[in-house]
């Protein structure tokens, strides 16, 4: 059991990434199921998700599991039409294969080498691909307590897709400023030699280097270094979410030891 730390509004930015990447999907989907893990001593961040993922699939559910049978019981008087509350834990206890897990927070407690057999355990409940769509979504990470930083795992049925880099950019006061919120799998590894401390370490030069664009904010900025970083990384996403603060790289360019 995590200590269930939860503050409103704390996950936002992975919840508006999830929307903005995964909402075609949801859309699509006859009974699309999401699946907040480890939701933690109050339910609020289940009921965020919900609303936010109907602004873009109004026919989404959300259903909070949570390992603590207590916390369970507490959430039972928010359930209502699309939120649901289930004791359980990576076993992932809901009917079919859900479209969505997120877990925010989870992996924290366990050790580096456990990651990537629950990895494993949570994508193999995922919705499979089919008919031109990717299947579900897994999304693991980390962030602060009130949500300023973050970062989070993408992964699909077939393993680890991508890696985002979320920020409220006013606090920020350089980029590896988000190392400290790493997810498990890789916080270990930001170490010289390892590619997430090379990318780190890049994206500080690039952000120094678009100093000057600080004068029109600290998202011009930003956008600046990210436009500079792709010349020697995979960043896969565009404009439109480096505005939001975010960067996403692919998975591949960031595991440990592949550099």
């Amino acid at each position: 059991m995590t200590r269930g730390t939860t503050n409103p509004n704390r996950l936002r930015r992975m919840d508006r990434w999830i929307a903005a990447t995964h909402g075609a999907e949801l859309r699509r989907a006859q009974d699309p199921v999401a699946v907040d893990l480890g939701y933690g001593a109050a339910p609020w961040t289940a009921v965020e998700l919900l609303g936010r993922l109907r602004t873009v699939a109004p026919r989404a559910r959300v259903v909070g599991v949570e390992i603590e049978p207590e916390r369970v019981a507490a959430a039972r008087p928010y359930e209502r039409d699309g939120l649901a509350f289930r004791h359980g834990g990576f076993e992932v206890p809901v009917t079919g294969r859900p479209l969505l897990v997120r877990a925010a927070n989870v992996l924290r407690q366990y050790d580096e080498d456990e990651v990537a057999a629950v990895w494993q355990r949570l994508c193999a409940r995922l919705a499979p691909a089919a008919g031109g769509s990717r299947g579900g979504l897994l999304v693991e990470g980390t962030c602060d307590e009130i949500g300023r930083r973050h970062v989070w795992v993408a992964l699909g049925p077939e393993g680890p897709r991508t890696v985002t880099f979320a920020t409220r950019l006013g606090s920020l006061e350089r980029p590896s400023d988000l190392a400290e919120r790493l997810p498990k799998a890789l916080i270990h590894r930001n170490v010289p030699g390892e590619p997430v401390h090379t990318f780190l370490r890049d994206f500080d030069r690039a952000w120094a280097a678009a100093a000057p664009y600080a004068s029109y904010g600290a998202r011009q900025r930003w956008i600046r270094a990210v436009r500079d970083l792709r010349a020697d990384w995979p960043v896969t996403d565009s404009p439109a979410r480096w505005r939001q603060g975010e960067v996403t790289v692919a998975w591949g360019a960031l595991a440990p030891g592949t550099r």
